[in-house]
């Protein structure tokens, strides 16, 4: 069920990303990029380490300078396996030294550095000691669309999660819904999608009947009665990148309301899609969603952002929402999403993940997004 293994990426590949980012920390003003474990140094370097502890490992990027992975002597050989090492050079420090002083010969003592959002702040405040002249940005504000824009071989992956979402969906609709725990419901969910080659599993929201007005409820021990209305939102990684998709169910024949709200977020999603093209500012997807369920009186009932971006984390920039001036460009990938929450009776939500073509936007998610029934 899992399909074929896609090619790994190479150390030219990460030399390219290094030297991409190497670029955008260039424009944008800065002396350089700090990238602590987590996504960003995976996308940057292929190199998650086993274990992220108080010992410092840190990716130093800056402009015409080649790539530095300071590490800790004890995991250098773990590092230097890494399928990015090829493309920098590895630093690595033992006990008893000073990582920091090893860092700072690095940086330019007065230089204005971005700095990964997950980076431990004991790292970051021994590293202002050492230079007490530097300043220091979050990724995610200085280099928001670093990750956003994904290539050719990124596309393809992310489209192989979409379709493995797919897949779990057409599953979790022949399973038994009434008269069981939505936990049960859930599990079946996870168990699904490793089925169809996820290694992970973020989430698995099971929302039935009231619950379902909660847009994060997951999933509870309520038990799935007839006549419920049932919110399935789930993703995780497969091969490294992220689905993200929800469809909403009905144990039953739904009644004339739950019918008629959920037509009006499925055509508030294809209207979200419809607004899709290179140019057009992330907001406009907001706003073009927003304003059918705004004109059919249930805006106050839609209550977060239209979207978010998604790639080696299931959240990341850009996102769709109210006052994101930032333009579409071929290859973003993110959700549009748009939902409706009655406090105590039911929700409704629809998802795709959709990536930016050269001329408007493509779905990597394809079940029916009419209302389903089950059992």
């Amino acid at each position: 069920m899992t399909g074929s293994t896609p090619a790994p990426f190479t150390a030219a590949d990460y030399r390219t990303r290094m030297d991409r980012a190497a670029r955008a920390a260039a424009d944008a003003g800065l002396a350089g990029l700090l990238v602590a474990p987590g996504p960003d140094l995976v996308w940057l370097t292929g190199y998650a380490p086993t274990a992220i502890t108080e010992r410092l490992t840190v990716l130093v990027l800056a402009p015409g300078r080649s790539p530095v992975l300071v590490v800790p002597t004890l995991e250098a050989p773990d590092a230097a396996k890494a399928p990015g090492a090829d493309a920098l050079t590895l630093r690595d420090w033992t006990d008893g030294k000073d990582p920091y002083a090893a860092t700072a010969a690095l940086l330019d003592a007065t230089g204005r550095f971005g700095i990964s959002d997950n980076a431990w702040a004991m790292h970051l405040l021994a590293l202002q000691r050492t230079l007490p002249d530097t300043a220091y940005a979050s990724l995610t504000d200085a280099l928001p669309m670093l990750r956003a824009v994904k290539d050719a071989a990124e596309l393809r992956l992310m489209a192989a999660a979409g379709t493995a979402a797919d897949a779990a969906y057409e599953e979790i609709r022949k399973v038994p819904f009434a008269g069981r725990r939505e936990s049960d419901v859930g599990a079946d969910l996870a168990d699904l999608l490793r089925q169809f080659g996820h290694s992970q599993v973020d989430f698995t929201i099971v929302a039935s009947g009231p619950n379902g007005a909660n847009p994060h409820h997951e999933v509870g021990d309520r038990v799935i009665q007839r006549g419920d209305m049932i919110v399935l939102d789930f993703g995780g990684l497969k091969d490294g990148y992220g689905s993200d998709t929800s469809r909403t169910v009905h144990v039953g024949e739904p009644d004339d309301e739950e019918q008629r709200v959920h037509d009006l977020v499925r055509e508030a999603q294809e209207a979200g899609f419809r607004a899709v093209r290179p140019g057009v500012a992330c907001q406009e997807v907001d706003r073009a969603a927003r304003a059918v369920i705004d004109d059919a009186g249930y805006g106050p009932y839609f209550i977060h952002r239209t979207g978010h971006g998604i790639g080696v984390t299931t959240h990341e920039p850009p996102y769709m929402i109210e006052g994101e001036e930032q333009p579409l460009v071929p290859g973003m990938c993110f959700s549009v999403e748009p939902g409706i929450y009655l406090p105590g009776r039911f929700g409704v939500r629809i998802e795709d993940i959709v990536t930016v073509t050269e001329d408007g936007g493509r779905r990597l998610n394809n079940t029916a997004r009419e209302m389903a029934l089950v059992d």
